[in-house]
């Protein structure tokens, strides 16, 4: 079974290897990482990269299409390539994952017009203006499509997409292996429980993300960035 993950510049790191720690270690599961052109592409922080073995053209089809978010999210609604990409392995997937606001570009592409999904809590009104009904809920799956809401929600929605490929006694031994009991030292509660000034911070950040990583572009190496 092939796992195709899709990279874009200004990922965020979490949201691909939270999912990719529970998906990768699935009996049979061949994980490949997808750009638009082979080689390191840079994460949000620009002092951390993932390597693309395909470029998008030579991505033809695959098993489970997996779509993380970040600040790249917002250039990349731009990106004519990418949406057709996206257009073309949702076709071809016996599952599609959309992680954060990744799920703004299944929107994009036209994956999840009357469809129920989740996503970031600071974007769902960006999401349901593609015709989705969101929820608030850590993860959901409608049909093939399965969506986790913010970054470290890959983790949830991927244990949940190992259940159904290979049953909850395996889920339950990968949940194990990479020890998933949260016990956060602030609380289990809701992003819509947190207090209106953490909420206006974070929203202020994630708004200034493309900028803040276009500025950031100038520390990586020539030649090496996507």
């Amino acid at each position: 079974m092939r796992l195709s993950i899709l990279l874009r510049d200004g990922f965020t790191a979490l949201d691909i290897v939270g999912g990719y720690e529970v998906l990768a270690n699935l009996p049979g599961m061949d994980v490949e990482f997808v750009a638009p052109r082979a080689g390191l592409v840079w994460a949000d922080t620009r002092r951390l990269a993932l390597h693309a073995w395909r470029s998008y053209a030579e991505a033809e089809s695959t098993d489970i299409l997996y779509v993380p978010g970040g600040p790249g999210v917002t250039p990349g609604l731009d990106d004519a390539e990418l949406m057709a990409t996206i257009t073309r392995l949702h076709a071809t997937s016996t599952w599609t994952v959309g992680i954060c606001n990744g799920v703004e570009w299944l929107g994009k592409a036209g994956v999840i017009s009357g469809k129920e999904v989740t996503t970031n809590w600071a974007c769902r009104d960006k999401v349901a203006a593609y015709g989705a009904t969101v929820n608030h809920r850590r993860y959901h799956r409608d049909g093939k499509i399965i969506t986790g809401a913010g970054v470290s929600a890959s983790i949830d929605a991927s244990l949940f997409l190992a259940g159904l490929l290979a049953g909850e006694d395996v889920a339950r031994t990968l949940q194990l292996g990479i020890e998933y009991y949260p016990e956060p030292p602030f609380g289990n509660g809701t992003p819509d429980e947190a207090p209106a000034m953490a909420q206006a911070i974070v929203r202020q950040f994630e708004a200034a993300g493309p900028e803040r990583i276009q500025a950031l572009a100038a520390r990586i190496p020539a030649g090496a960035a996507h």
